[in-house]
């Protein structure tokens, strides 16, 4: 397994993160796969505070009892459950912040996060005010750093300028290289690492039949997928090729992977293992599709 430093901070983080959103939380298989990834090199964990409603932090909290100081561990905050379980509120209050951020704490049996994200953020938000909150739990040994999780341009320039955060999570894959025009550069400049998700773009760059997905009609998914296939070879599955594209940017420092299965597992472990995709096989994939922009949020 490959490692990186995630953005300016000192943690170490393995290329493949390991995504906690779609694992049973009460399955003694799930907490036998975050074990395993953990032997096998993945060192990088990411859930939320509103995973399953609390029960994926309990549950890594107890996978991970003795083991804590081998494990980065990330959660997320801002979002919270309506009384009646029907959705979700935006709660981007300092007061929430600091609140959630102990209950976290005792769920994942820590007394500390390494990363804290904010899950989401418009331009609406009362930013000093997260911002405070964020450096408030860090001042108080609560949190080593923070980070926020989102894909709007205009949002990540105001916490690169305002903050001290040192990663963002975002979408990034063959199908979606929106943040290739502007974002990825800006953070790489101010030492930001990207934490990326959707790298299979839900399925559709390796497995899934094609169906529209953002700008792009079925017919060009099913050109990208082919794409895909194509410049596997001995040494890269599909699953391989769609992460090492997405690795091979400078500003990406981990691909997070959503893991339910054994096999899911196997496929991400190999990925992290496989090598880089050469000269040709990047510039073939780059140049299958037109490359989307963000229409919004700039």
């Amino acid at each position: 397994m490959e490692y990186r430093f995630l953005g300016k901070s000192d943690l170490h983080i393995s290329r493949i993160g390991f995504g906690t959103m779609s694992l049973e939380p009460d399955s003694p298989a799930s907490e036998r796969l975050l074990i395993h990834a953990l032997d096998q090199g993945i060192n990088y964990f990411d859930t939320a505070d509103i995973y399953q409603q609390g029960r994926t932090e309990t549950m890594l909290g107890r996978a991970f009892r003795g083991k804590r100081k081998q494990v980065v561990l990330a959660t997320k905050v801002g979002n919270r459950w309506k009384t009646d379980g029907s959705g979700l509120d935006w709660v981007p209050t300092k007061k929430y912040i600091l609140n959630a951020a102990e209950q976290s704490l005792a769920r994942l049996q820590t007394d500390y996060l390494d990363l804290y994200q904010l899950h989401g953020g418009t331009m609406e938000d009362p930013m000093e005010e997260i911002i405070e909150a964020f450096e408030q739990l860090r001042a108080a040994g609560k949190i080593r750093y923070y980070g926020i999780s989102s894909i709007r341009p205009n949002v990540i320039r105001e916490y690169v300028k305002r903050s001290s955060i040192i990663s963002v999570m975002m979408q990034y894959s063959l199908l979606d290289r929106r943040p290739e025009e502007e974002v990825f550069s800006l953070l790489f400049e101010n030492q930001v690492g990207v934490l990326a998700r959707g790298a299979i773009a839900k399925g559709l760059l390796v497995s899934k039949p094609p169906v529209s997905f953002l700008n792009y009609t079925a017919d060009e998914v099913s050109k990208a997928a082919s794409a895909i296939k194509s410049v596997s070879d001995d040494w890269h599955e599909p699953l391989d090729t769609a992460l090492r594209f997405v690795l091979h940017h400078p500003s990406v420092s981990a691909a997070v992977v959503g893991i339910r299965t054994k096999e899911q597992l196997e496929g991400a472990l190999a990925a992290g293992k496989s090598p880089d995709l050469n000269t040709v096989q990047m510039e073939l994939l780059q140049k299958v599709l037109p490359v989307n922009k963000y229409a919004e949020h700039r």
